[in-house]
């Protein structure tokens, strides 16, 4: 599924006053936010190190579908909600806060890595997880191929529908060499090349999708785990760390993008 079609619409509540650099936050937002900025302003190791810490602030925050609003018909709102987060919208706001250190430069951040040539307009959102490593401003580099010969590339479609159309009208379709570890060849080998903090996708064998979920990779004291925004009942429809082996033998094979320094 397309991580940012997957979910539904749900409009960023008017709780203050909205300035040109900052859209209105909602009471809760507001305070995590600045709690979040604390956070990273306290940290001096990596960037990825940084990206785990973040990313564990938010475990246990509801999952929340479709959270971006805008569509081809419909105007693109910047959003910033930590009420509740997709899949996507979680690594957004994770990999935004890991470079900023006031709300200024998170704003920035947040629109760079959303959106193509930082412009907040539908067509030039970041639908695909692979968009990262490849629409500037490119936030990681797609490193799945190097990790293993086992790795399988495959030409898609991006956006067109096997059955004909488009998932999202009004953008176009691109073709794409997407790169992904069958899940049956991660072994330890392949676990031991990845870093705390590097993006995972579970790639789809759907036509004209690349991914059809996306997390952080985590080395814990109890082991590699995938930390996501979880829509599973059986997760209790929340951000969590799933071992990373048991998630992987759900899915076809994994996308490894690493954060950019």
């Amino acid at each position: 599924m397309l991580v940012t079609l997957v979910f539904g619409l749900a409009l960023l509540p008017a709780q203050a006053m909205a300035t040109p650099a900052e859209p209105a936050l909602d009471d809760t937002t507001s305070r995590q936010l600045d709690d979040l900025l604390a956070l990273r302003n306290s940290l001096t190791g990596p960037r990825t190190d940084a990206i785990a810490q973040l990313s564990s602030r938010f475990l246990g925050t509801p999952y929340r579908a479709n959270m971006l609003v805008g569509s081809a018909d419909q105007p693109e709102q910047l959003v910033i909600d930590f009420r509740g987060v997709d899949c996507f919208t979680y690594l957004d706001y994770v990999e935004a806060l890991s470079r900023s250190a006031d709300r200024g430069q998170f704003v920035q951040n947040l629109i760079a890595t959303r959106y193509a040539d930082g412009q907040v307009e539908f067509t030039h959102r970041k639908h695909f997880f692979t968009d990262w490593a490849h629409v500037n401003r490119v936030a990681a580099n797609d490193i799945t191929g190097s990790l293993t010969p086992a790795a399988v590339t495959v030409t898609k479609h991006l956006n067109a529908k096997a059955g004909g159309g488009l998932y999202l009208p009004g953008l176009p379709v691109v073709d794409r060499d997407i790169t992904y570890i069958p899940s049956a060849a991660l072994d330890n080998t392949v676990i031991a090349g990845l870093r705390t903090g590097d993006f995972l996708g579970a790639y789809t064998d759907e036509a004209g999708l690349d991914v059809s979920h996306v997390g952080i990779f985590v080395s814990t004291p109890s082991g590699p785990v995938f930390r996501n925004a979880s829509s599973l009942a059986a997760n209790d429809n929340q951000v969590v760390d799933t071992p990373l082996t048991q998630y992987a033998n759900t899915v076809p094979g994994l996308v490894v993008l690493r954060p950019n320094p």
